[in-house]
């Protein structure tokens, strides 16, 4: 009898070392119509971002809910944490205005 020796499948989250699901990531992408063409790299680098975004701020949540002499972590650790500092509150700050200048449509004369 012959043993059939199978490739193991491995994911690409796996691959990339990630702990966010790059296959979500991709069909979140997928779903928002973002592109008519979308290749494989943009999921796991997005993947990655929104990987090391959230560990820095869950790094500073801790940090903040251990000098306040808690050892759980509450909304108001969150809260605090993004307020001290600058550039998570200004990459966060809930405004309207787009960080991107929008660019003028062209006239249709």
């Amino acid at each position: 009898m012959s043993k059939v020796m199978r490739k193991q499948n491995i994911s690409r989250s796996r691959r990339a070392q990630l702990q966010f699901s790059v296959s979500l990531v991709d069909h979140f992408l997928r779903e928002g119509n973002f592109s008519q063409h979308l290749s494989a790299s943009p999921s796991g680098f997005l993947a990655g971002v929104l990987e090391s975004l959230t560990s820095n701020i869950l790094d500073l949540t801790s940090k903040e809910a251990h000098s306040s002499g808690k050892k759980l972590i509450g909304s108001e650790h969150v809260s605090q944490a993004l307020q001290n500092n600058e550039e998570l509150h200004q990459f966060l700050k809930d405004d309207n205005q787009s960080m991107v200048e929008k660019t003028p449509e062209p006239d249709k004369n």
